[in-house]
């Protein structure tokens, strides 16, 4: 499988070339060096484009098929540019228990934009994640991954101000093609698995607000037809006080 190259890329190519070289080299194998070849790009152009995986592949003597679900995988791989600011606030348990819905609607009211969305000017791109491994500074953030804690809406006002006058702490990131407005690439297939349907936000069931979950579970009660292939334990759901007392006298 090939790609076609849609502009010129031999001199982002010549950038990282050195740096690739010398990664190849650590490693027996040169496959083990793609994840860092691929941050190695997005340090130069702000993304990983098609031309960035292309060559990795080329480089590395994979299908592009292998660079492309690994570039998928990960998320601090950005398929498509994105701002030059990436603000990514904690929404785990620590950080919501210390005000990150507040600082989030905060976000949002401030910058214009939603969760994975960038603003017109392609100065900010804005997500809301999950841990961050910070809950004794919680809410915290990561501004192009370096860690802001203890967050207030004074914080917030501080940082957007600082960036759009470029005398923030923390360097832009590089940007060499003008995101737009959504710059997560989503599920190509758009089919969800038997227990993400029919709930009111399959990507983030039991989240904060959501109730997910807990529908996720009354649909089941309603029709097993989802577990009645696989013997599990997820059988309780019909079988309640029965399984149980079966399962103890064995």
């Amino acid at each position: 499988m090939s790609v076609t190259r849609t502009r010129e890329f031999s001199e982002v190519a010549a950038e990282v070339r050195p740096e690739a070289d010398r990664l190849i080299a650590l490693y027996p194998q040169s496959r083990s060096a793609l994840l860092p070849i691929l941050h190695a790009f997005q340090n130069v152009e702000g993304w990983v484009s098609p031309e960035a995986m292309a060559t990795a592949a080329e480089w590395l003597s994979l299908p592009l098929s292998a660079v492309e679900s690994t570039a998928s995988f990960y998320t601090l791989f950005f398929r498509r540019p994105v701002g030059k600011y990436m603000l990514q606030v904690c929404r785990n348990l620590s950080c919501s228990l210390n005000g990150a819905s507040e600082i989030m609607a905060y976000f949002r009211e401030q910058l214009g934009i939603a969760h994975l969305q960038t603003t017109p000017d392609g100065t900010f791109s804005y997500e809301e994640v999950e841990c961050l491994a910070a809950c004794d500074r919680a809410p915290c953030m990561q501004v192009n991954l370096e860690f802001f804690y203890d967050l207030t809406p004074a914080d917030v006002d501080a940082m957007l101000a600082a960036m759009r006058a470029g005398t923030f702490s923390v360097p832009p990131l590089p940007q060499s093609a003008a995101p737009g407005k959504d710059w997560h690439v989503g599920q190509d297939t758009g089919r969800k698995s038997a227990g993400a349907r029919d709930v009111s936000s399959p990507n983030d069931p039991g989240g904060m607000g959501d109730r997910s979950g807990v529908l996720m579970i009354e649909r089941l009660i309603r029709d097993p037809a989802p577990i009645d292939a696989r013997p599990t334990r997820e059988r309780l759901v019909r079988e309640g006080e029965a399984r149980l007392s079966h399962d103890s006298e064995h």
